[in-house]
């Protein structure tokens, strides 16, 4: 600044030979006319302010959630945010690094793009995954099932129709009302179970399950034995229906009507 200011030198000159850009000096020197030498010290290149920061209290919002339901993760959360109605709303990736940042959860390596594969559909209705799920009890502790279904695509249930025994007449009624109620999808995907395939059964011919999907143009497929992951979808919808619904209601249904009811709610 002296050299510049009192001994009139160029401020490409003094930039030169400092090795600095002439865009500096010219900052410098504002800088200087403006606080002093006190204008010259070293400063933070952090922003004074950041449009993007997430408010306070969303962030608050943020950590309450996920320590109220330590099952939900960065994507079912900012769901919750938008059904809320939190505007602005955050990014997922945004809601994961408060979730960091926390301490609720561990910090992953980010991964290439190319890694991902997704498992999935391109359209809705091409393709729903149904399951039986067991281990559901009444107030009396009583047994019964419920009927699963999940588009694979947009995960949008399809069935949930609880029943007493699984067996073949319950179940393909089960899959009847859905296709009543939602329209006909190009395939259906099962385990082997033999409500859902005779193909490792000891009858002549197609279950029930085979002949509705048969007669309504669906293509059935079966996973392979043992394959649990390829049903993953409604798999996964078995474990959020036990932690956010019969582990907090377990035993308040008397019925299984009560429990349908529950269930459709």
């Amino acid at each position: 600044m002296l050299e510049v200011l009192e001994e009139g030198v160029s401020v490409t000159e003094v930039a030169r030979r400092y090795g600095v850009v002439r865009q500096t000096v010219h900052g410098w020197l504002r800088r200087y006319a403006k606080d002093g030498l006190g204008g010259l010290a070293d400063r933070s290149p952090r922003p004074a302010s950041c449009p993007h920061q997430m408010a306070a209290p969303v962030e608050a919002r943020i950590v309450g959630m996920r320590r109220e339901h330590p099952g939900w993760g960065p994507s079912r959360i900012r769901w919750e945010l938008e059904r809320a109605g939190v505007v602005p709303l955050p990014g997922r990736s945004a809601v994961y690094r408060v979730l960091v940042r926390h301490g609720l959860v561990a910090a992953r390596k980010r991964r290439r793009r190319e890694d991902y594969r997704r498992w999935e559909r391109p359209r809705a209705m091409d393709l729903w995954q149904m399951d039986v799920m067991g281990r559901v009890f009444l107030a009396g502790g009583t047994e019964v099932k419920v009927v699963t279904g999940i588009d694979d695509h947009s995960r949008f249930v399809v069935s949930a129709k609880a029943v007493m025994r699984a067996t073949a007449r319950p179940v393909c009624q089960a899959l009847t009302e859905a296709l009543r109620r939602h329209g006909i999808p190009a395939q259906i995907l099962t385990d082997n179970g033999k409500v859902f395939t005779g193909r490792f059964g000891p009858g002549p011919g197609p279950v029930l399950f085979d002949r509705i999907c048969r007669d309504n143009g669906i293509k059935h497929l079966t996973a392979k034995p043992y394959s649990p992951t390829t049903t993953g979808k409604v798999e996964r919808l078995h474990k959020t229906m036990r932690a956010e619904f019969f582990t907090a209601r377990g035993g308040m249904f008397a019925t299984v009507d009560e429990l349908q009811a529950a269930l459709d709610s």
